[in-house]
Protein backbone atom coordinates (compact mmCIF):
# COMPACT_ATOMS: atom_id res chain seq x y z
CA UNK A 1 0.00 0.00 0.00
CA UNK A 2 1.51 3.39 -0.91
CA UNK A 3 2.22 5.66 2.23
CA UNK A 4 0.13 8.25 1.57
CA UNK A 5 -3.05 6.39 1.27
CA UNK A 6 -1.75 4.58 4.73
CA UNK A 7 -0.80 7.89 6.31
CA UNK A 8 -4.68 9.29 5.32
CA UNK A 9 -6.33 5.75 6.63
CA UNK A 10 -4.06 6.28 9.96
CA UNK A 11 -4.87 9.71 10.25
CA UNK A 12 -9.16 9.16 9.39
CA UNK A 13 -9.21 6.54 11.81
CA UNK A 14 -7.29 8.61 14.58
CA UNK A 15 -9.86 11.54 13.85
CA UNK A 16 -12.35 8.92 14.48
CA UNK A 17 -11.43 7.47 17.77
CA UNK A 18 -10.42 10.82 18.66
CA UNK A 19 -14.27 11.68 19.05
CA UNK A 20 -15.83 8.80 21.14
CA UNK A 21 -16.43 9.66 24.80
CA UNK A 22 -18.60 11.39 26.97
CA UNK A 23 -21.21 14.21 25.29
CA UNK A 24 -23.25 16.78 27.35
CA UNK A 25 -26.70 16.40 24.80
CA UNK A 26 -29.37 19.22 24.88
CA UNK A 27 -32.28 20.05 22.78
CA UNK A 28 -32.66 23.32 20.29
CA UNK A 29 -35.84 23.49 18.54
CA UNK A 30 -36.82 19.79 19.34
CA UNK A 31 -33.53 18.37 17.59
CA UNK A 32 -30.71 16.76 20.43
CA UNK A 33 -27.16 18.39 19.95
CA UNK A 34 -23.90 16.83 22.00
CA UNK A 35 -21.08 18.45 22.94
CA UNK A 36 -18.21 16.77 24.28
CA UNK A 37 -18.15 16.67 28.24
CA UNK A 38 -14.26 17.66 28.30
CA UNK A 39 -15.37 20.87 27.02
CA UNK A 40 -18.50 21.89 29.69
CA UNK A 41 -17.75 23.71 32.76
CA UNK A 42 -20.69 24.03 34.00
CA UNK A 43 -24.46 24.25 33.45
CA UNK A 44 -26.55 26.72 35.44
CA UNK A 45 -29.82 27.93 34.88
CA UNK A 46 -30.88 31.40 33.25
CA UNK A 47 -30.16 34.15 35.11
CA UNK A 48 -30.11 37.99 33.83
CA UNK A 49 -27.69 38.66 31.32
CA UNK A 50 -26.69 42.43 30.61
CA UNK A 51 -27.03 42.90 26.98
CA UNK A 52 -23.91 44.83 24.67
CA UNK A 53 -24.74 47.25 22.41
CA UNK A 54 -23.75 46.95 18.68
CA UNK A 55 -23.43 43.02 19.01
CA UNK A 56 -24.82 40.46 16.40
CA UNK A 57 -28.36 39.35 17.75
CA UNK A 58 -27.01 35.91 18.66
CA UNK A 59 -24.93 37.71 21.18
CA UNK A 60 -27.39 37.41 24.18
CA UNK A 61 -24.70 39.60 26.29
CA UNK A 62 -23.08 39.11 29.02
CA UNK A 63 -23.04 37.46 32.69
CA UNK A 64 -21.31 37.54 36.11
CA UNK A 65 -20.68 34.35 36.90
CA UNK A 66 -18.89 34.47 40.06
CA UNK A 67 -17.17 37.56 39.40
CA UNK A 68 -16.00 36.81 36.19
CA UNK A 69 -17.61 38.31 33.15
CA UNK A 70 -18.74 35.84 30.39
CA UNK A 71 -19.92 36.26 26.82
CA UNK A 72 -23.49 34.62 26.28
CA UNK A 73 -24.99 33.29 23.02
CA UNK A 74 -27.92 32.05 21.98
CA UNK A 75 -27.55 28.88 19.85
CA UNK A 76 -30.65 28.76 18.48
CA UNK A 77 -30.14 32.30 17.15
CA UNK A 78 -26.74 31.18 15.80
CA UNK A 79 -28.16 28.25 14.07
CA UNK A 80 -31.01 31.13 12.25
CA UNK A 81 -33.55 29.21 14.36
CA UNK A 82 -36.86 30.90 15.47
CA UNK A 83 -36.12 32.55 18.91
CA UNK A 84 -38.34 31.08 21.71
CA UNK A 85 -39.66 32.42 25.45
CA UNK A 86 -37.24 30.83 28.09
CA UNK A 87 -39.17 28.63 30.08
CA UNK A 88 -37.79 27.24 33.45
CA UNK A 89 -36.08 23.81 31.34
CA UNK A 90 -33.51 26.45 29.13
CA UNK A 91 -29.84 27.45 30.80
CA UNK A 92 -26.66 28.34 29.86
CA UNK A 93 -23.86 25.75 29.48
CA UNK A 94 -20.29 27.10 30.70
CA UNK A 95 -18.25 26.05 27.75
CA UNK A 96 -14.49 27.03 27.47
CA UNK A 97 -13.75 27.47 23.92
CA UNK A 98 -10.15 27.25 22.47
CA UNK A 99 -8.84 30.69 21.52
CA UNK A 100 -5.84 31.65 19.43
CA UNK A 101 -3.83 32.17 23.15
CA UNK A 102 -6.00 30.97 25.79
CA UNK A 103 -9.35 29.12 26.13
CA UNK A 104 -12.32 31.61 26.67
CA UNK A 105 -15.40 31.08 28.92
CA UNK A 106 -18.35 31.62 27.58
CA UNK A 107 -22.03 30.57 28.10
CA UNK A 108 -24.17 29.04 25.20
CA UNK A 109 -28.42 29.44 25.66
CA UNK A 110 -30.08 25.82 25.23
CA UNK A 111 -33.77 24.62 25.28
CA UNK A 112 -32.92 22.21 27.83
CA UNK A 113 -30.01 19.73 29.09
CA UNK A 114 -30.99 16.46 28.24
CA UNK A 115 -28.27 13.71 29.49
CA UNK A 116 -24.45 12.82 29.19
CA UNK A 117 -24.16 9.69 26.58
CA UNK A 118 -20.51 7.73 26.24
CA UNK A 119 -20.82 7.68 22.20
CA UNK A 120 -18.91 5.23 20.44
CA UNK A 121 -16.89 6.19 17.81
CA UNK A 122 -18.10 3.08 15.74
CA UNK A 123 -21.72 5.12 16.43
CA UNK A 124 -20.71 7.96 14.89
CA UNK A 125 -20.98 8.93 11.30
CA UNK A 126 -19.60 12.06 8.77
CA UNK A 127 -21.44 14.59 8.19
CA UNK A 128 -23.15 14.45 4.99
CA UNK A 129 -22.52 16.92 2.66
CA UNK A 130 -24.97 19.43 2.09
CA UNK A 131 -23.21 21.46 -1.02
CA UNK A 132 -20.77 23.93 -1.18
CA UNK A 133 -22.92 27.17 0.53
CA UNK A 134 -23.38 25.16 3.62
CA UNK A 135 -20.39 25.53 5.98
CA UNK A 136 -20.77 22.59 7.95
CA UNK A 137 -17.19 22.28 9.88
CA UNK A 138 -18.67 22.78 12.89
CA UNK A 139 -20.30 19.37 13.29
CA UNK A 140 -18.15 16.64 14.49
CA UNK A 141 -20.55 13.82 13.43
CA UNK A 142 -23.51 12.41 13.62
CA UNK A 143 -24.35 9.85 16.35
CA UNK A 144 -26.36 7.03 16.03
CA UNK A 145 -28.16 6.69 19.56
CA UNK A 146 -30.96 4.83 20.28
CA UNK A 147 -32.89 4.98 16.92
CA UNK A 148 -32.34 8.52 16.55
CA UNK A 149 -29.44 11.20 15.57
CA UNK A 150 -27.93 13.36 17.59
CA UNK A 151 -25.64 16.00 15.89
CA UNK A 152 -22.07 16.41 17.48
CA UNK A 153 -20.71 19.72 17.75
CA UNK A 154 -17.11 20.81 18.05
CA UNK A 155 -17.80 23.64 20.29
CA UNK A 156 -14.57 25.40 19.22
CA UNK A 157 -15.98 25.77 15.77
CA UNK A 158 -19.37 27.49 16.21
CA UNK A 159 -18.32 30.57 17.04
CA UNK A 160 -15.45 31.53 14.20
CA UNK A 161 -11.93 33.15 14.68
CA UNK A 162 -13.21 36.21 14.19
CA UNK A 163 -16.55 36.21 16.43
CA UNK A 164 -14.39 35.42 18.98
CA UNK A 165 -12.16 38.22 18.89
CA UNK A 166 -14.94 40.07 18.62
CA UNK A 167 -16.48 38.55 21.65
CA UNK A 168 -13.49 38.69 23.58
CA UNK A 169 -13.25 42.83 23.17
Amino acid sequence: MPAAIEETMTQDVNTMSDRDGKYLTFTLAGEEYGISILKVKEIIGMMPITTVPQTPPYVKGVINLRGKVIPVVDLRRKFGMDPMEYTERTCIIVVEIAGSVKTIPMGIVVDSVSEVLNIKSADIEETPSFGNRLDTDYILGMAKVGGGVKILLDIDRVMSADEMASLVQ
